[in-house]
């Protein structure tokens, strides 16, 4: 893979101009593998999906606040050549992408919103584990196991090996940039296309964080999936590549951007 601003990066179809580009940005202890391949390789699209930093095969140390990975992304984009584009994120990644569509609009175009929340609270008892490198695996187990449905078996067990691979430092770093990030009073001014994606079976951003979202940014759509958790789109790729897509093909392409 290539490497941009310090990040390695998957790109897809980055010489196709005939759609605005989007970029993919994965979650706490995630990294571009976070996105299977029916969202990486949509047909027709121009995207990228970064590993943050000291995420997957980045180096670098991660950080503690959402705001710094805002600047990590733009400076991915400055690099690449891209001014605006369409941010899907997930989880933590929904917190850059939105933080970024409210501070940097002008090099946003639309959001994709999955497994999202104007305010990522997490629970106590996870930064307690997650603080502590001798409970680092009870912590990423945790996450896991609320963040798939019943039906997600080898998934899950496969999402759990890749996040244990993180290093302890940098997922508790990306806890404390969840739990400190809180928009809720910022989403009014939002006017670009939006699109929110949650599972039913959530349990980490909860239905009603979604419902937040589409009821404060104006004109944004809200899809629910079934037999789906917090990782919707590792559980239903095919149902959320689809939404993708036609999200995507929606989005006009701004005249010099």
């Amino acid at each position: 893979m290539p490497i941009a601003a310090g990040l390695y990066y998957f790109a897809h179809e980055a010489g196709d101009h005939s759609h605005p580009p989007a970029i993919f940005i994965h979650g706490a202890g995630g990294s571009h593998l976070s996105w299977p391949p029916q969202l990486r390789r949509l047909p027709d699209q121009c995207i990228f999906a970064p590993d943050l930093p000291a995420h997957g095969r980045s180096e670098g140390i991660g950080q503690h606040a959402i705001e710094d990975y805002v600047h990590d992304i733009l400076e991915f984009m400055s690099e690449i050549g891209i001014y605006s584009a369409v941010l899907v994120g997930h989880s933590m990644g929904s917190a850059v992408a939105l933080s970024a569509a409210i501070h940097f609009p002008e090099h946003v175009t639309a959001l994709c919103l999955i497994g999202s929340g104007a305010r990522l609270r997490v629970a106590p008892a996870l930064l307690r584990a997650a603080s502590n490198p001798s409970a680092f695996e009870s912590a990423v187990q945790m996450i896991n196991d609320a963040s798939f449905s019943s039906q997600s078996g080898r998934v899950k067990e496969l999402s759990t090996q890749r996040m244990l691979e993180t290093r302890p430092a940098v997922l508790y770093g990306d806890l404390l940039a969840c739990d400190a990030f809180d928009v809720k009073d910022q989403l009014d001014n939002l006017s670009i296309p939006t699109l929110i994606v949650c599972g039913m079976d959530d349990r980490m951003t909860p239905l009603h964080d979604s419902q937040f979202l589409r009821d404060h940014i104006a004109g944004a759509r809200l899809e629910v999936i079934s037999n789906a958790g917090h990782m919707v789109m590792l559980e239903q790729p095919d149902r959320i590549s689809d939404l993708m897509a036609d999200f995507l093909n929606s989005i006009p392409r701004r005249v010099g951007k």
